[in-house]
């Protein structure tokens, strides 16, 4: 089956500054893929390329086998995305804001899809309330609802569960492998939460500088470069990139 997302060399930088350093990677259809790395590694500017947010200065995109720079529009229109810095519109209700995106997106059942995913998320107390009310986990949620809209086949996560408390962060790991299974969508999924990568993540990129390092099964990555737990991998690559080999 066609890869959901294929990564080919991609490159950007701002003046001299390289903040994505030609990486390549794929995500494949059932498959939950960890981009991980310390805060400057190139993680969201790789999530804004692949968005089209960003343009890159070289190396392509395929999304389910369209190439982003001729089917941009086709090619997004089966992407979402979500993260703790893209909170909805706080000036409308949640309702309102579910509505117009479901629009944007083109879904054919407005009133059913958004229904459908305010249940979902266990928002319904939350319908006709405004989004700038919001706690922190409540625009989560709202945040994962409004990406679930057009039944994505390529979801891009960007800290998702980061505003949530254990009990709900795990009942929303959850709910994200509930849609990788019986879907045949594909994550990829930023996070600094090491137990979180562990518990939801098939297979992980470590970013650093630009570059993927390492790239491997995070239960049994860690032992394969002397560490114990894949936190202490991290902290590695974080402070000593270069002692580990580009993959």
């Amino acid at each position: 089956m066609t890869e959901i997302l294929s990564v080919k060399s991609l490159s950007k930088s701002y003046g001299k500054t390289v903040a994505v350093d030609g990486i390549s990677f794929n995500v494949r259809p059932n498959e939950i893929v960890g981009l991980l790395g310390p805060n400057g590694a190139g993680k969201t500017t790789t999530i804004s390329m692949l968005l089209g947010v960003l343009k890159p200065d070289a190396g392509s995109i395929y999304i389910e086998g369209m190439d982003l720079r001729g089917s941009r529009s086709c090619a997004i229109s089966r992407t979402n995305f979500t993260a703790v810095y893209t909170p909805l519109p706080g000036n409308m209700t949640l309702e309102e804001n579910l509505r117009i995106f479901a629009r944007i997106w083109g879904v054919k059942d407005v009133p059913g899809r958004v229904d459908k995913v305010i249940e979902e998320f266990d928002l319904a107390g939350f319908r006709n309330k405004k989004c700038g009310l919001f706690s922190s986990g409540e625009q989560t949620r709202a945040g994962l609802a409004k990406a679930m809209l057009n039944e994505p086949n390529l979801l891009l996560l960007d800290e998702p569960t980061a505003s949530l408390d254990p009990s709900t962060a795990e009942e929303i790991r959850g709910k994200i492998r509930k849609f990788v299974s019986r879907s045949s969508g594909g994550v990829l999924w930023t996070s600094h939460n090491m137990y979180e990568v562990e518990a939801v993540c098939d297979r992980v990129l470590f970013l650093s500088r630009g570059k993927i390092l390492l790239e491997g099964d995070p239960k049994t990555l860690p032992a394969e470069h002397g560490k114990k737990t894949l936190e202490e991998l991290f902290i590695k690559i974080a402070r000593e990139p270069l002692t580990v080999g580009v993959f």
